[in-house]
């Protein structure tokens, strides 16, 4: 069976379960959605232990909290939200709105986040009355179908057709690619050249951009507070999700007091140009992330670098050259690696953390923490990110954690700066067609044309 085939076979599948779920109703609908999070939740453990055996990234204990933590978050956020017929009425404008699924779904899971990447999408999915055919990477093959397994029996136990959620058990390059081209609208979350690939595909396309959260420090913050946060984003899960804190822009005149307090929290701190390098030299081979240490712990990385570090380090901190492309730590790095680089005025900090996010992760997100609202909204205006996170992790920025305002989501949209065509968490919103009805307008709703101008 040739690729084509194999696919057309998935998609038939697919559309005969989308003709029963379009006649659902929005309880039916919720009813389902819940089951799913709720089987994945039950098996958080259990997949985060394939995950880490399969793909051999990241931390077992970071895992099952994703695992557990993200049903959750969705969940919550789902729960009360229209997404079935008549979901909104706006009298002043006499409009009615309609929603109506998409279709049949192909979503690319990604190895980082195997399990709730594919529990995210499918639940966006379904709130929408669409289906849904998951294209794993083959790193995390098993984990990724297993996912879907459970929750496909657990929407069963309810009565929903079979096929509503499929993946692709033996998954290539090729196969993705001709899903993408026969689904009704792609999903990429992973690597920059699947997700452009789905932008090629022909189809209506959501994808993300590089990951490469800065984290500016102002003069007035709270250094152990911010401290804690970006050491938190930076080693969660061993820093292989794109929330990851990536650096550390801090001012001159408080350098110290701000290395002190990621010292006191497990950070490992150097500014020696020989140890620097050797850190440098082994995460970077040929210019490319190298995969031995890859998703892999602080202390794995400074073993490998050759380089002795306390027992309770949780990341690496180096003093960078330069801000921007002069400096390969000024990029996304995958494992706990932290770029430091110190500024004179608050401008000049704004400017680097701009300089680094052109270099990569334009669209993504930056994270400030201060206390002065005109610097913050400053920082905000200047730069080429579509979430602004203040005094939070980074990592708050998959919207999960409850503290914050964020959609939850695994698929973070950089806008036009990423070449992405969303620049906010993806949704169930972006799952749904919405037909708007127009009535007739009140003459006195109608504006006077001799004053339209005044």
């Amino acid at each position: 069976m040739t690729h084509d085939e194999l696919v057309r076979d998935l998609v038939a599948r697919s559309r005969a379960a989308l003709k029963v779920l379009e006649g659902y109703s929005q309880e039916q609908v919720d009813a389902l959605v819940k089951a799913m999070c709720l089987a994945v939740r039950a098996n958080a453990e259990a997949l985060a232990k394939e995950a880490v055996e399969e793909t051999r990234l990241g931390r077992y204990e970071d895992k099952v909290i994703k695992n557990a933590g993200t049903p959750d978050a969705l969940w919550h956020s789902l729960k009360d939200k229209k997404s079935v017929g008549i979901i909104r009425r706006e009298p002043e404008r006499k409009l009615v709105y309609v929603a109506k699924p998409k279709g049949v779904i192909a979503s690319v899971a990604p190895t980082t986040n195997p399990n709730i990447t594919a529990l995210s999408n499918s639940v966006f999915a379904v709130k929408g009355r669409n289906t849904i055919i998951v294209a794993p990477h083959p790193r995390a093959k098993k984990t990724t179908v297993h996912t879907v397994d459970i929750m496909s029996a657990a929407i069963k136990k309810l009565g929903a057709p079979d096929h509503v959620l499929q993946a692709i058990a033996e998954p290539s390059v090729e196969l993705t690619q001709a899903l993408m081209r026969a689904g009704d609208i792609v999903v990429a979350t992973g690597g920059m050249g699947m997700v452009q690939a789905a932008y090629s595909s022909g189809k209506p396309a959501m994808g993300v951009g590089v990951g490469n959260v800065q984290s500016l420090i102002d003069r007035d913050a709270d250094f152990d507070a911010a401290a804690a946060d970006i050491i938190l984003g930076r080693s969660f899960d061993n820093g292989i999700i794109c929330a990851a804190n990536q650096s550390v822009i801090m001012p001159a005149d408080r350098k110290d007091r701000v290395v002190e307090a990621f010292r006191a929290r497990g950070a490992f701190y150097s500014e020696d140009p020989a140890t620097v390098d050797r850190f440098r030299s082994t995460y970077f081979v040929d210019g490319k992330p190298n995969p031995k240490v890859v998703g892999q712990s602080a202390l794995f990385f400074a073993e490998a670098a050759g380089v002795e570090v306390p027992e309770n380090t949780k990341v690496i901190m180096l003093k960078g050259r330069a801000a921007g492309r002069e400096e390969p730590l000024c990029g996304e790095k995958a494992l706990p690696l932290l770029v430091a680089l110190t500024y004179g005025t608050f401008e000049e900090g704004v400017e680097m953390v701009k300089a680094n996010l052109l270099y990569q992760g334009a669209g993504h997100t930056a994270t400030i923490h201060s206390r002065d609202e005109r610097h913050i909204e400053y920082f905000a205006l200047a730069l080429p990110v579509s979430r602004i996170i203040v005094n939070q992790t980074g990592i708050a920025a998959a919207g999960t954690n409850f503290r914050i305002g964020f959609n939850p989501t695994t698929s973070l949209g950089c806008g036009s700066w990423g070449n992405n065509s969303i620049s906010e968490n993806l949704t169930y919103e972006h799952f749904i067609n919405i037909s708007r009805i127009g009535y007739l307008l009140d003459e006195s709703q109608v504006p006077d044309m001799d004053r339209i101008y005044d």
